[in-house]
């Protein structure tokens, strides 16, 4: 993410956003830039319109609260598991208290 944040402060700066230039401020930044994600992250930026891409942001962000519901019904099932763990374990303890009083 460090890597699109420095093409994303350069560009906000009015900055060309070079090999050098992101290197410079991720260097800055404190984190060591790897040139191979370097050069990765500059030849895919000099294909996106950021501005255009920074516009559409809000209407991906409104859809992304649909994904979470989708995964509800699993954590659903996951908690009801716990649950018939925990009658089984009841009913054990009663057997045992059972033994106890003969």
């Amino acid at each position: 993410m460090e890597y699109v944040y420095a093409a994303m402060l350069l560009h906000k700066a009015g900055k060309e956003i070079n090999e050098q230039s992101v290197s410079e401020v991720l260097t800055a930044a404190g984190v060591s830039a790897d040139s191979a994600r370097v050069k990765a992250l500059v030849a895919s930026v000099a294909e996106v319109d950021i501005e255009e891409a920074i516009k559409a942001a809000p209407a991906m962000m409104a859809a992304a609260p649909a994904a979470p519901t989708a995964a509800a019904p699993a954590e659903e099932k996951k908690e009801e598991e716990p649950e018939e763990d925990e009658e089984k374990k009841e009913e054990a303890a009663m057997e045992g208290l059972g033994s106890l009083f003969g």
